[in-house]
């Protein structure tokens, strides 16, 4: 069975040229699903220059607003980082990360900051290419091109997942029904919430749940919500 082409995601990207040349890479590779959060206006005009035989790629891509948009889908997430310019808390690992089955998303952050404590809690995995001490930082297209030929390498050799994985929009939204239990019981008085917010969510999309274990904390959640009268109008 053949991997599954992954979802390139590019978190709020700066400069068009290179949402486009990410394009042309993809192609290159086979790759076909683009996702942008958050560009820079105005993106696709100015893409297009840089965007040679990508077009298709640009065409079918889509802006989103948020993470969580971009994500909805997808059972796995592997984020991209030098390392050197944050503290991680978790240990980096190579280019087999991207082989594996099932659908999953490569994230790239921002041109100026790479991806932030905030995106890389959504992350099951961090992935650093061997690039030097004296020069980590990629051009944003080319760490695209390198994981697209990362995996389009070890496409054979891939292992498969045996467990079946959650689709991370529903751990998403399940943190969205709990949030505001939490708040309502005080969870969040002497914690800082955003802090603690990354902290579950990277707790969630890392417990590799099951569709079933999810569905059935989805139940709980929703069951607590109820009889503390925190349910919405549906």
């Amino acid at each position: 069975m053949p991997l599954l082409p992954p979802r390139i995601v590019l978190v709020r990207p700066r400069n068009p040229l290179n949402i486009g040349a990410a394009a042309r890479a993809m192609a290159n590779f086979g790759l076909r699903e683009l996702v942008v959060v958050d560009p820079h206006p105005p993106v696709w005009a100015e893409a297009r220059k840089s965007a040679v035989a990508g077009e298709t790629v640009l065409n079918n891509a889509r802006a989103v607003g948020s993470l969580d948009e971009a994500l909805d889908g997808c059972t796995r997430v592997i984020g991209t980082t030098a390392g050197s310019r944050r503290n991680l808390d978790r240990p980096l690992r190579g280019s087999a990360a991207l082989r594996h089955r099932g659908r999953i998303a490569i994230l790239f952050g921002s041109e100026k900051t790479g991806l932030g404590n905030q995106d890389l809690s959504y992350c099951h995995d961090l992935v650093r290419l061997p690039t030097t001490a004296e020069a980590p930082s990629m051009n944003l297209a080319q760490a695209v091109a390198v994981c697209c030929y990362e995996w389009a390498r070890g496409r054979r050799s891939a292992k498969s997942i045996p467990e079946k994985t959650t689709d991370v929009g529903e751990l998403l939204r399940l943190l969205d029904i709990v949030t505001p239990i939490l708040e309502a019981s005080a969870f969040f008085e002497a914690r800082p919430k955003p802090e603690h917010l990354r902290r579950l969510r990277r707790m969630l999309v890392n417990a590799r749940l099951t569709p079933e274990d999810a569905a059935l904390l989805t139940q709980a959640a929703r069951k607590i919500e109820y009889r503390l009268g925190l349910s919405k109008p549906r």
